[in-house]
């Protein structure tokens, strides 16, 4: 079993930054893909970004250029670099961590954009 702890969640100003950031805690496993996904009001959860354990990087089409997804292997620790918020981006984003017994979430975290 794993728990994730997330943060740096808030409100913030169209054009502003803001980085989360999510750390797994639990016995010694393999973590494979570490990502974050978000749900907007009224609106599905949609997949944002992921890492792999070997460095790859992938991207949603609405966040490239903007977004910046990394990862600390030796704490289990992911970020999200936000950069140019846009109020479309405002929801609550969700930590994904995938490891050799299976996904696990976090319980999210509020992203609040303003114009």
């Amino acid at each position: 079993q794993v728990q994730l702890v997330e943060s740096g969640g808030g409100l913030v100003q169209a054009g502003g930054s803001l980085r989360l950031s999510c750390a797994a805690f639990g016995s010694i496993f393999s973590i494979y893909v570490m990502g974050w996904y978000r749900q907007a009001p009224g609106n599905q959860r949609e997949w944002v970004a992921t890492a792999t354990s070997g460095g790859s990087t992938n991207y949603a089409e609405s966040v490239k250029g903007r977004f910046t997804i990394s990862r600390d292997n030796t704490k289990n620790t992911v970020y999200l670099q936000m950069n140019s918020l846009k109020p479309e981006d405002t929801a609550v984003y969700y930590c994904l961590v995938g490891r050799s017994d299976g996904n696990y979430w976090g319980k999210g975290t509020l992203v609040t954009v303003s114009s």
